[in-house]
């Protein structure tokens, strides 16, 4: 049985992820920062935690005990252009995506360093490896967050530590619907933003559900010697694949747009 804690799991992909592992025999602390929201959730612990505040982060890592796996997964996203993007907007957003993820390793890591062992999962996106227009300051966040964990994977693998990136496309979570939007009125990049909701479905944004990338993520955990990066769907796969096939000397955009 290993001991897994998982930030973000009051729904969606944290949610799924704690279900999964639970029903597969781990000891699960699910965390959230309501853990009212954590109640009908069956698993061993569940704590109050927000990754952005360390305070909480050292209680929660406390009442836990000792973890065998970190599952980085609390995050959000907004939607505006960079023009016009508020500035703190994008800061809060580095503060849960990227350095939230980082003072959780930061609590985490020592420990299992001295044992020897450990596994440290960052749930990104195919957005951690390419840009979308209008939600740029998530894929920055993401893609920051993706080099703090291959640079730990490349510090701390003498340790016996292994790190593993999860690269779902979209997930159908409802993160993109919730997600807040920064547009002046009459904005110019409006024509833009608008094209995006027809091509949800299309072969390179097919929605992958929260319990398939559960279960990606728990398969990954049983293996020895698991991946550093794992797209999560035929769509990731796909997109990524035409990332690394494109050149690097213009931008390149995973879909047709005409505005």
């Amino acid at each position: 049985m290993t001991s897994v804690l998982i930030t973000g799991a009051s729904r969606g992909i944290g949610r799924a992820v704690a279900t999964e592992l639970a029903a597969r025999g781990h000891r699960v602390v699910a965390t959230a920062r309501r853990p009212e929201d954590l109640k009908d959730l069956r698993v061993d612990q569940r704590l109050r935690l927000d990754v952005t505040d360390q305070k909480s982060i050292d209680d929660a890592i406390r009442d836990a005990g000792e973890i065998d796996v970190l599952v980085s997964n609390a995050g959000d996203t907004i939607r505006a252009p960079l023009e016009s993007v508020p500035l703190p907007a994008v800061e809060a957003l580095f503060q849960l995506n990227t350095f939230g993820p980082l003072r959780m390793v930061q609590g985490v890591l020592p420990g299992m360093r001295e044992r020897g062992t450990g596994r440290l999962v960052f749930v990104s996106s195919v957005q951690g490896r390419m840009v979308v227009p209008i939600i740029g300051p998530y894929a920055a966040s993401k893609w920051a967050m993706e080099a703090f964990a291959e640079t730990i994977a490349a510090e701390a693998g003498h340790f016996g530590v292994k790190v593993t990136i999860l690269q779902p496309s979209s997930v159908s979570s409802g993160g993109a619907e919730r997600a807040k939007s920064y547009f002046s009125e009459n904005d110019p990049y409006t024509p833009l933003f608008q094209q995006f909701a027809p091509l949800r479905g299309t072969s390179i944004f097919e929605p992958v559900t929260p319990e398939e990338v559960a279960i990606a993520l728990a398969d990954t955990l049983e293996k020895p010697d698991p991946p550093l990066r794992l797209p999560v769907g035929r769509a990731a796969r796909t997109a990524l694949a035409a990332r690394k096939a494109a050149p690097d000397d213009a931008p390149f955009l995973p879909l047709t747009l005409d505005w």
